[in-house]
């Protein structure tokens, strides 16, 4: 059986439809379907009983699905071995990350990876820490970083480093003899906070929420897709935000931003690298993993 043929049958299964395993795989959707037909032929049988919505597995496809999750699996463990006898890594490293990782500690990885595997080629997606779980999940990359921490039995979910989020706000947003910022109060001021999904938001709302302050609650102005835009709004006096304090050192620095506790809070959190279980990494992602873990040590 074809190797290629196994992967795009593996994924049509997981995600139930030809065109969507059409663009995880980047291929067109009649070459899918021309691969899935070659494995029938191969097989003798039907694998999938298509619909108006979704394709579902023949009882041929479910007895295939188990053999060829251990095959593409073997296979990868194979490569891993003979990478290492060689000593010769080369291929191609994909890895998501959240936009405040993205943005300040991504570049420092990649740039102590591709020093130490120059005849990697490095390639990343920057977007929030739910869809990194998503693509995780569903098989379209191997390892993700995110910000939020979660309890999920198909991933492994490794903190590699501390963080602190603050409340920042432009240096004359309050008077000059503000020290800090009450709970009671928190519920009325205009606030700035990234999308929903994101890793910053979710850990200040469950920090917030340990203190009866509910998410609903808050007076939120405005939700922004990036740390950049919420520090512009906030350098703009539309309000105050909750923010990792590795994003805003240039704006401390300059003083344009000034950062104030909350009464009996402490936003503390940690950044995490995401895996499959029960998959095996490639050697690339396996070496990255290890790089970022270890500089953390």
């Amino acid at each position: 059986m074809n190797h290629e043929h196994l992967k795009t049958f593996v994924t049509v299964a997981n995600h139930k439809s030809f065109s969507e395993a059409a663009r995880i795989l980047f291929l067109s959707q009649p070459t899918i379907t021309s691969q899935i037909k070659s494995l029938e032929r191969s097989l003798n049988t039907s694998l999938f009983n298509r619909t108006s919505k979704y394709v579902e597995m023949t009882p041929a496809a479910k007895i295939l699905y188990s053999y060829a999750q251990e095959i593409l699996d073997l296979q990868v463990k194979a490569q891993n071995e003979i990478d290492e006898l060689l000593e010769d890594l080369h291929g191609k490293l994909i890895v998501a990350s959240s936009l405040t990782i993205g943005e300040h500690l991504l570049p420092m990885f990649l740039y102590d990876f591709k020093k130490k595997y120059p005849k990697v080629d490095l390639s990343t997606d920057i977007t929030n820490s739910q869809h990194i779980v998503d693509m995780v999940k569903s098989d379209e990359l191997e390892i993700g970083l995110i910000e939020a921490a979660l309890d999920d039995p198909l991933l492994h979910v490794v903190p590699f480093m501390s963080d602190e989020l603050v409340l920042v706000a432009y240096r004359d947003f309050f008077s000059s003899d503000r020290q800090e910022v009450k709970l009671t109060e928190l519920r009325s001021l205009p606030i700035v906070l990234r999308e929903r999904g994101s890793g910053t938001r979710t850990v200040a709302h469950q920090h917030l929420g340990e203190h009866d302050v509910h998410p609903d609650s808050l007076n939120v102005v405005l939700e922004l897709g990036s740390t950049e835009s919420v520090k512009t709004a906030v350098e703009a006096g539309l309000g105050v935000s909750i923010l990792s304090k590795s994003a805003i050192r240039k704006e401390l620095d300059a003083g344009l931003f000034k950062t104030y506790p909350i009464e009996n809070v402490e936003l503390k959190r940690s950044f995490y690298v995401v895996y499959k279980k029960k998959k095996t990494l490639s050697l690339i992602s396996q070496k990255f993993t290890s790089l970022i873990l270890e500089k953390n040590d």
